[in-house]
């Protein structure tokens, strides 16, 4: 039997559902006969393979960066998870939906600087003018709620997809928990 391939994506979030993951502790190390982790901050690899069977995506999408991460992702993946409350709602970072983009700028490098004072205009991904879950950009098969999702809910949604179940996610999580 071939190994399933599994990525994990970090788009804008702050990394508790990766932290999650890596508390399945002993029961990675179950599942990994299963998977191959082919594309994850958790590793080395640049680029986002081709025929991956399993992504698991953090976060929500903020930026022109995230948002084309996301499309590539989609399009080179069998099934997508949008993990966690930022992924599945925008959580967090959609609080600047209230804002003008231009207004957050000004706020995070000039008025809270204390020196050099200036916009960022190289390098840096362009904010979008607003923070949209996973599923407004792109087609989610499995939503996993939570802030974070609990280690043992990750490892049930994993172990059922592996499988080639589809997870109960009413009877494993809820938002915000």
């Amino acid at each position: 039997m071939s190994k399933a391939t599994l990525a994990t994506i970090w788009l804008d979030g702050c990394s508790g559902c990766h932290m999650s993951f890596l508390d399945m502790d002993e029961r990675l190390v179950e599942l990994s006969p299963q998977f191959e982790l082919v594309y994850s901050p958790l590793v080395d690899t640049k680029v986002y393979p081709r025929n991956v069977d399993v992504a698991i995506v953090e976060g929500s999408v903020s930026t022109d960066e995230d948002e084309h991460k996301i499309r590539l992702v989609r399009s080179r993946s069998r099934i997508l998870v949008s993990l966690g409350d930022c992924a599945v709602t925008g959580n967090v970072p959609a609080m600047r939906n209230s804002f003008p983009v231009d207004a957050v700028l000004h706020r995070a490098y000039i008025e809270n600087a204390t020196v050099q004072q200036q916009v960022p205009t190289e390098r840096l991904p362009v904010l979008l003018k607003r923070v949209r879950p996973v599923h407004e950009v792109v087609t989610v098969d499995v939503f996993v709620p939570g802030c974070p999702p609990s280690a043992d809910t990750i490892y049930s949604v994993l172990k059922e997809l592996l499988a080639g179940r589809v997870p109960d996610i009413a009877a494993l999580s809820r938002f915000g928990v």
